[in-house]
């Protein structure tokens, strides 16, 4: 590349231009958890510029005080960066809030004089990003509102969008049904759906492992590779959800959106660039070859963590906990084989799987490669040896793990045992990886899409699920599982049936 080209430092970090995000939402577990304290966080960091407003929406009677006080204490409990005062001081002062109902038309007239209020004395330009932080039964009124009030014309020059968190749609319908809602009011350009897996550095990374290195992609088909695992495992159970998990489930929750976009991003082809229509290119050609086995009970498996023991303390079963009907099909774990019908991937088997209650916090891409055709050592050498591995760590121990066969040392017999190489971030990199929201509400800020799925990607995966949902509509109870474990037994034998097994995480 001509150095004169391009005289930008790539060292030197995107910093957003003057805007104002309204948050719809502010007093649930994700505002205060991940939102504010990313936006804190992103203000620290010196990535906000000093033209930048927070709106919060509620039904509370507050004062702007007592909003920024709330935001003030999210922030000292869950920020990732220290608490400075004089970063406080900066943003608190474009804070603002509007009482009213989601439905109160009068609520969103005084948004709307909030909003310009806040262009004039902060300098916002008129670029407002609308963050619909709320259950997604309440999507169309608010985009509906946002339309009759006027804050979706924006003036020569400014910018409007609008961020919605999973899940997108309950099903294939319904998520074509919000499309039509968004598509009324907003341009695709401005429609930002929120995967907060894909703003993890660990899941970028699979890209830049394939792409970056010449050693791997070389092995990323189905001639070496024999299958790959997709874990998703959580140890805790609902907690407070159960308004909004049961009904949705553990397939809908987690495989639809980020275990589907974690395939997606293992097994598509290079794209010409990373421009984001490239990639989004590439990832929409990989789901639209992935199919579901036709008998579908021989290869899923669903099921309901049981009361038992976890981490030596008893725990509740799901229809014990709080809020749960006593007669509930919702799963709390689910496994699906899927397989991707092009060149590439023909015959290698992926297996999707995620649950609550589970032995262990952990999400992981495991490639798992083909035996060698030929070992030339006595069985007895090798009896120990597995597969060899590729594991790309997404959390907790955000890393890559490759497994391979080496000789045991001091030994005079030739004896090949299983051993691994790591490499962690906190190891080998001195600054710690953002949130994975302070990276996806910098994008929306900064107009940058890339990793965010678009309408024809959520569509396609349900197009994927939906079969397999409508099944396990007619089939009754999940099995139980007991919590601490792996999952239902149905899980072990849907593997193994294709003479597998699951890998220990």
């Amino acid at each position: 590349m001509n150095p004169l080209r391009d005289t930008r430092d790539a060292r030197l970090p995107r910093v957003a231009g003057p805007c104002a995000v309204v948050l719809f939402g502010v007093t649930g577990d994700l505002a205060r958890k991940k939102i504010m304290p990313a936006i804190y966080d992103l203000a620290n960091r010196g990535l906000l510029p000093p033209g930048f407003g927070l709106v919060g929406f509620a039904r509370r009677e507050w004062a702007d005080e007592d909003f920024a006080q709330e935001v003030h204490d999210s922030v000292r409990e869950h920020a990732r960066t220290p608490f400075r005062e004089e970063v406080w001081r900066q943003l608190s002062q474009g804070i603002r809030f509007v009482a009213g109902d989601l439905a109160d038309p009068q609520a969103f007239d005084r948004l709307r004089e909030t909003v310009h209020s806040l262009d004039a004395e902060r300098g916002t330009l008129g670029n407002h990003a609308f963050y619909l932080s709320i259950p997604p039964g309440l999507f169309p009124t608010v985009v509906s509102q946002i339309q009759q009030a006027g804050l979706a014309k924006k003036p020569p020059g400014a910018w409007r969008r609008v961020v919605i968190e999973k899940p997108f749609g309950h099903n294939l319908a319904s998520a074509e049904e919000l499309d039509r809602v968004l598509a009324d009011v907003f341009a695709p350009d401005e429609i930002f759906r929120i995967d907060h897996y894909l703003g993890k550095e660990t899941v970028q990374n699979i890209l830049a492992v394939r792409f970056a290195n010449e050693m791997f992609e070389p092995l990323w088909n189905s001639r070496y590779v024999d299958n790959i695992q997709i874990t998703q495992a959580e140890d805790i159970g609902i907690g407070g959800r159960a308004g909004y998990y049961d009904g949705i489930g553990a397939a809908r929750d987690v495989i639809q959106n980020h275990l589907l976009q974690l395939l997606a991003l293992t097994a598509m082809d290079e794209p010409l660039s990373f421009d984001p229509r490239q990639v989004r290119q590439e990832k929409e050609k990989v789901l639209a070859a992935v199919t579901v086995p036709r008998d579908i009970d021989l290869h899923t498996a669903r099921g309901q963590y049981a009361t038992g023991w976890q981490g030596g303390v008893p725990v509740f079963g799901y229809l014990e906990e709080p809020g749960i009907p006593a007669d509930s099909t919702t799963e709390t774990f689910a496994a699906i084989r899927v397989d991707i019908d092009n060149r590439r991937w023909a015959g290698v088997p992926f297996y999707l799987r995620t649950g609550k209650r589970l032995g262990r916090r952990v999400t992981e891409v495991a490639v798992v490669f083909k035996r060698a055709p030929h070992l030339p050592f006595a069985s007895t050498s090798v009896q120990e040896l597995s597969d060899n591995a590729l594991v790309f760590r997404i959390q907790p121990d955000e890393g890559i793990t490759l497994r391979f066969g080496s000789k045991v040392p001091g030994v005079s017999a030739m004896e090949v045992r299983d051993v691994t190489m790591d490499f962690q971030y906190g190891d080998s990199f001195v600054d710690t990886s953002p949130e994975a929201y302070e990276r996806l509400i910098l994008d929306v800020l900064l107009g940058d899409p890339p990793l965010f799925p678009q309408a024809r990607e959520v569509d396609l995966s349900w197009r994927i699920l939906d079969p397999v949902l409508d099944r396990w509509s007619e089939s009754g109870r999940p099995a139980t599982y007991a919590s601490g474990g792996w999952g239902p037994a149905s899980a072990y034998e849907m593997i193994a049936r294709d003479g597998r097994t699951w890998r220990r995480p």
